[in-house]
């Protein structure tokens, strides 16, 4: 079967930005959606009151935001890929910068649910273009990219809660939407001036393909599926932690809310440490070993997860083999994601609104699938967890058969 072509990054004279600067932007675009999702968390209780309503109503803002997010990516991937990153950076940073002003000045629930979706569908119009300017910057070692930026928007959502309760003590919620526009507008301002790669001059570089043409070229792509697959799945086990961990810490293992954060700290913090590994060591080994030998590892700790939890030992062993497991999932997911970029020339826009809108699809099944096996006890999370873990290690099998 004919080999894919390794794309080679652009040399330090071709770049007319440094690496230094580069990566930290590329990583404040993608922040914007965990900044404007977790920013305003502390303040939904006073959104509630001043708009007159439940905060049950104010909290389906989170679900309308993501389903803005997802529609968003999966809008401006193509128009990326035909029209050019830099266009959509701008678009998305100036409609976003946009909605949140007009966002600190609504006064009724409808009106802001409504714009949550604006706000998220526009600014996923400069993210989605991210790792396409990753693998234009790293070319085969696209992982190692992608885990800087990884690694430095983690701390968005670690730190994004305390800084809006932070905001609440000196204003109330609309100075938390009047800062995410200052945000977008300083981000966007430096953007004009600064990002300025080789292929936003070169327009041959552009797909020529129609919308869902383009979309055709990804799914039809030989060796693409399932490392998408293992993508999804990787991100199915995260959100499976997301949206269980309050539960099984607090109420299963009944520890206080202030451990729960730390305990908490500590799985962002593993994840964090992962992508540091991988930094160092993907340009050695390549993205598909790591992602097999992250994977087989994932199984271990998967099992040992689910093995103390049959046997109803204390957290202490919870917490021990979450650790590894988490950090052994920060490198499939970065993982996974690079080798499919890296069989794209002219369409990664598409794969990664492809990858995004899955990713989000399937996290949103986690809750839903916990509540069906619920037990009250932490087993029907671990189990899923290495479950997930467990098929993704089935498609690299089958992937590597296809591939010889």
């Amino acid at each position: 079967m004919k080999s894919d072509p390794i794309p080679t990054a652009p040399s330090q004279a071709e770049l007319t930005i440094s690496l230094a600067l580069l990566i930290p932007m590329l990583s404040a675009i993608v922040a914007i959606t965990p900044l404007a999702i977790d920013l305003y968390l502390p303040a939904m209780a006073t959104l509630a009151t001043s708009f007159h309503t439940d905060i049950t109503m104010v909290q389906q803002s989170l679900s309308i935001y993501l389903a803005g997010y997802a529609v968003g990516m999966l809008t401006f991937g193509p128009l990326a890929d035909r029209f050019g990153r830099r266009p959509l950076v701008i678009i998305g940073l100036t409609g976003f910068a946009i909605t949140s002003l007009i966002l600190a000045f609504v006064n009724n629930i409808e009106l802001f649910l409504s714009l949550r979706f604006v706000q998220a569908f526009i600014g996923a119009a400069a993210t989605v273009v991210v790792p396409g300017y990753i693998k234009e910057v790293y070319g085969k070692n696209t992982a190692k990219g992608m885990s800087y930026v990884s690694l430095i928007m983690m701390l968005a959502p670690l730190i994004a809660p305390s800084i809006g309760s932070l905001i609440l003590e000196f204003g109330d919620w609309h100075l938390i939407f009047f800062i995410l526009a200052f945000y977008a507008i300083a981000l966007l301002m430096l953007v004009m001036v600064k990002l300025k790669m080789p292929s936003d001059i070169n327009h041959g570089q552009r797909s020529q393909k129609s919308f869902f043409g383009a979309y055709a070229v990804v799914f039809t792509k030989p060796g693409v599926k399932l490392h998408i697959t293992s993508g999804v799945l990787t991100s199915f086990a995260f959100f499976c932690y997301l949206t269980a961990s309050p539960f099984v810490y607090m109420e299963v293992f009944g520890l206080d809310k202030s451990l729960f954060a730390v305990l908490f700290s500590t799985n962002v913090g593993a994840l964090m440490a992962a992508n540091i590994i991988n930094t160092r060591i993907v340009g050695k080994y390549g993205s598909r070993r790591m992602l097999r030998a992250s994977t087989i590892l994932a199984i271990f700790a998967g099992s040992a997860l689910l093995s103390v939890n049959l046997l109803d030992l204390s957290y202490h062993y919870t917490v021990a083999a979450l650790i590894p497991f988490m950090g052994f999932l920060g490198i499939m997911s970065v993982n996974a994601d690079a080798i499919v970029l890296m069989k794209f020339q002219q369409e990664t826009g598409t794969a990664t609104a492809v990858i995004g809108t899955l990713r989000f699809g399937f996290g949103a099944v986690a809750g839903p699938l916990l509540a069906l096996f619920y037990t009250g006890t932490a087993v029907p999370f671990s189990a899923l967890m290495l479950g997930a873990v467990m098929l993704v290690g089935v498609c690299q099998i089958a992937s590597r058969r296809t591939s010889n």
